[in-house]
């Protein structure tokens, strides 16, 4: 069963039609990257881990 999922990280907006693409991308991302890109993601990540529709790297 896959839900979509949107993601705003680094300013750019995308929308998942496919739940565990976007979780996989944003873990690969986190892997890769350090510093704020690292943070960017893993915010992001940890969002699409709890479940959430919208996950954002901004602070609201």
């Amino acid at each position: 069963r896959s839900r979509k999922v949107t993601t705003v990280c680094n300013g750019k907006r995308e929308i998942w039609t496919d739940y565990e693409q976007a979780k996989a991308y944003f873990l690969e991302m986190m892997m890769t990257t350090e510093g704020e890109e690292h943070d960017r993601a893993e915010c992001v990540y940890i969002q699409i881990m709890h479940g959430l529709d919208e996950c954002s790297d901004e602070d609201e």
